[in-house]
Order: structure tokens, then sequence, then C-alpha cells
């Protein structure tokens, strides 16, 4: 793939964007090769846990704005308007997506992480950042609403929505100790180390049972729009009640007992 590099060790998938000369800059191509990957992983039994990153000084700059993702690429025979709402859209779906697919996602964050990269970064299910890691959400500053690719719904929901507001009005800039204390940072390390500290971290969560992961990141997202408890309760019953007939639950339980390590085998 030309904008992204895909890595595979046992159970983890490392997608890294590979533009870092624009500080990994989304274009359509981009996005597109994004969905290829994360449409795959909606079928892949075998991975359990992903990893995004960039690669070289930052994370992920937004929407590239003279490369393609503005109005300029996209199919032929559309409008300027057209593109421009085809390249969006297909940015948002990118962050769907990554709720979507049945594998915890860690993001490894450092450098700029602004625009869509926020969106992107906010829609996996864990972060770890080093210290050069810093938000920027300037739709304000730029003429554009702070609404994209997700982000009006992502953040409100982590940070609380008058936060949320604030950020959004002010066109904020949040270095690391700022993002961390909205409770947005799983896990700091030092600079340079953000790649390694998520890999440590998606190293751990290989070793838990990979079915209560992927039910546990379903329960997660239904919670999120759920009309009231009862309602997950009944969503929780059935996913509780069909462990009991895992393989993994009698490993888990009886590793628990003889107080070992599980070897769980997803079955």
């Amino acid at each position: 793939m030309a904008d992204l590099r895909i890595d595979r060790l046992d159970g983890v998938l490392t997608i890294t964007l590979t533009r870092p000369e624009r500080l990994n800059a989304v274009t359509d191509a981009l996005t597109e090769e994004m969905l290829d990957v994360l449409n795959e992983l909606m079928r892949d039994s075998s991975t359990h846990v992903v990893v995004l990153t960039g690669e070289g000084r930052g994370f992920c700059s937004g929407m590239d704005l003279q490369g393609g993702a503005a109005g300029d690429g996209g199919a032929e025979g559309q409008g300027r308007i057209q593109r421009i709402y085809q390249g969006i859209a297909r940015g948002g779906e990118v962050t769907a997506r990554l709720r979507e697919i049945p594998q915890p996602v860690i993001a490894a964050l450092h450098g700029p992480v602004a625009g869509m990269g926020v969106s992107w970064a906010l829609a996996c299910d864990l972060r770890v950042a080093d210290p050069t890691t810093r938000f920027v959400v300037p739709f304000t500053n730029l003429g554009l609403s702070a609404g994209d690719c997700g982000l009006s719904w992502l953040l409100p929901r982590l940070v609380g929505p008058a936060k949320a507001a604030e950020i959004f009005y002010r066109a904020q800039r949040l270095d690391l100790e700022q993002v961390r204390e909205l409770g947005l940072i799983t896990e700091v390390t030092e600079q340079g180390k953000d790649l390694e500290g998520a890999l440590a971290l998606a190293g751990e969560l290989l070793a838990k049972s990979p079915y209560g992961l992927r039910r546990t990141k379903e329960l997660l997202n239904v919670s999120l729009d759920a009309p009231g408890l009862r309602q997950q309760l009944a969503m929780e019953t059935g996913v509780q009640t069909m462990a009991f007939f895992t393989e993994d639950l009698v490993e888990g339980m009886a590793a628990t007992m003889e107080k070992r390590p599980p070897e769980f085998r997803n079955r």
C-alpha cells in the first residue's frame, strides 16, 4: 500500500500511516486504503488487537487540504461539492469502522494529532502517547464546524458536553498534560517510545480472552446509544450467557483456580 504499512506479529496488526513528509495528512487514497484494511479486520478472527500510528514527527495532521482530500480528487464526472462531500464522508467511515471492528484498537500518538486525526485517535479504544503529543482542534479558526468525521459525537462522550464545547468553540490546542487531565490518555511513554508502549499494551491484551475482549467492545459501543439500563442489561445477559458455552471460560476458570496464566484458544 502506498500510504499505509501493515505489520503482523502473533495476534497484533499494526497500521502505520506513511506520509511523514505531510505529517500523515489524510488524502482520499489513504482513506480508501484504511477502509480496505478495516473492512478485512471485520472478518479476521486471527487478529485480536490493532495498533494505529503514524510515521515520522506526527500521528496525523488531518485532512490534506493540498493533496486531493478537499475536492481536487475523487471520481471523475463529479462536481467539487460532491467530491468534498465524498472525501469527508469516507473519512467519517474510517471513524465508524475503528469503532465497529471487533478488535480493541490502540492509538500510538506523538507530535500533532489534528483535525481528522483527532477523530481517528478518539475512535480508538485506548491511547498511548509520548510527551510531544498535542491535540489541535482548529475548525472554527478555519471557518469550519467542529463536526468533523464523528468528532462532535466522540468528544462529548469522552470528556462531557461542556468541556467539548469549550474545546470546539475556542479551537483549542491541547498539550499532553491537558489531554491526559481530560482522561483521554491510557499511558504516557518516553519521547519516541509511544509505539513501543502501544505494542506492550497490545501484548498485555493478547493474554486476555479473545471472546471477552470482542464482546466487551461490542457492549461498550452499544452502551453509548442504549436507551436505558434495561436494554443494556438484556444485551449483557445474552453476551454473558454465550460465554458459558466457550472452551475459554473453562480454561480461564481453571487457570484462576490453579494460579497460572490462562492459555486462551478463542474457542
